[in-house]
């Protein structure tokens, strides 16, 4: 990853699917009846569209290259948060759900992390350092209400 543009192109991606992803969460867990659950895994996906619409934004006055499906650089060739998500239907209690979406989170936060520790680019670097830490919080609330869970 050595431009802007096509870290953009990546981050918007990414948080569109994660979006997708916690929306699918947040549908199962109102099928499980639990509505608490649901509402959190509701308000990742808007905290998901709200980074989506940040690199949007970011990218407003740049070209943006469109990516086909095998142009992503990937880590393991899927997109970090939503690796591991088949499994995600009404029968999926509780505890897997949040311990799937921990999972993305942080494989979404080392992808971004991992980025800016490599990157030659000032500019990229401070995006993605910045993208990172927004989904150190998401770590954090997920470690936290894991750790509340029944098992």
């Amino acid at each position: 990853m050595n431009t802007v543009e096509r870290f953009l192109a990546h981050a918007v991606q990414l948080e569109r699917e994660a979006a997708r992803r916690y929306e699918e969460l947040a549908a199962a867990m109102g099928a499980e009846g639990n509505r608490e659950l649901g509402v959190f895994f509701t308000r990742m996906a808007h905290y998901s569209r709200l980074h989506l619409a940040d690199a949007m934004a970011r990218g407003g006055f740049r070209k943006l290259p469109p990516l086909a499906p095998h142009e992503y650089e990937w880590p393991e060739g899927t997109s970090p948060e939503t690796a591991d998500w088949a499994g995600v239907d009404a029968q999926m209690g509780a505890r897997e759900a949040l311990q799937l979406a921990l999972e993305g989170e942080r494989r979404g936060h080392a992808y971004y992390a991992g980025i800016a520790a490599t990157c030659s680019d000032a500019e990229l670097r401070s995006i993605a350092m910045q993208f990172a830490d927004e989904e150190t919080g998401h770590v954090s609330e997920l470690e936290r209400l894991l750790a509340t869970c029944p098992v």
